[in-house]
């Protein structure tokens, strides 16, 4: 039976570049970090390779056991900064609405640190059934499975992993550092430009 003709329809989303655009509150807050610090940060950069976990964006910048202090002292620092200044991406609102309408769920399952994300969510009005923070790429599938996410949409190749790992099907958006071909070539089952796109989709898919 195709899993999405299950009795509960069950979709992931993912944060970052995925239902909101991050950008802005990052790269503020890596300014701040490095004003802090002292420690030399290219914000611009960082905010091009959003996805994998923040330890992964300090390396770059920071000797390794230094890394988990830096860490924390970020996500202190996050809330303060970041929130206000992220928008939702296009589209994001009305695909969880879309799920809901199909008499589904929808859950976020993200790299980010959970009350972080929390925070974005409850700023933005997008209120998901569940939320679950701290997990990338293959480990989102330990999440997916849980819950029994039949479809993931993210914007990373990690996202794909991800979705593939937990035998979901993977909806794939073109709207964080990853293009099409990147998503295609990492095994995503559809591309779609943006979140405006997925309502269209999900009827359709389901149908």
């Amino acid at each position: 039976m195709d899993r999405m003709s299950s009795r509960m329809l069950t979709v992931g989303f993912d944060l970052d570049m995925t239902l909101i655009d991050s950008r802005p509150g990052i790269h503020a807050c890596y300014v701040a970090l490095a004003a802090r610090t002292g420690a030399y940060i290219d914000a611009d950069l960082a905010i091009t390779r959003l996805g994998p976990p923040l330890a992964d964006e300090l390396a770059h910048w920071f000797p390794a056991a230094e890394i988990p202090a830096v860490a924390d002292l970020y996500r202190e620092m996050y809330p303060a900064i970041a929130i206000t200044a992220t928008p939702a991406m296009p589209g994001a609102p009305e695909a969880i609405a879309a799920v809901r309408a199909a008499g589904g769920r929808a859950i976020v399952v993200t790299a980010k640190y959970e009350p972080n994300a929390k925070l974005h969510l409850e700023h933005l009005g997008i209120e998901p059934d569940v939320l679950v923070g701290d997990l990338w790429a293959e480990a989102k599938a330990d999440a997916l499975r849980e819950y029994g996410a039949s479809v993931y949409v993210g914007d990373h190749t990690g996202d794909v992993r991800g979705a593939r790992t937990a035998e979901a099907y993977s909806v794939a958006v073109a709207t964080g550092p990853c293009d099409e071909r990147e998503l295609r070539e990492a095994g995503a089952d559809v591309v779609l430009a943006d979140l405006t796109a997925f309502p269209a989709w999900l009827a359709a898919h389901r149908g």
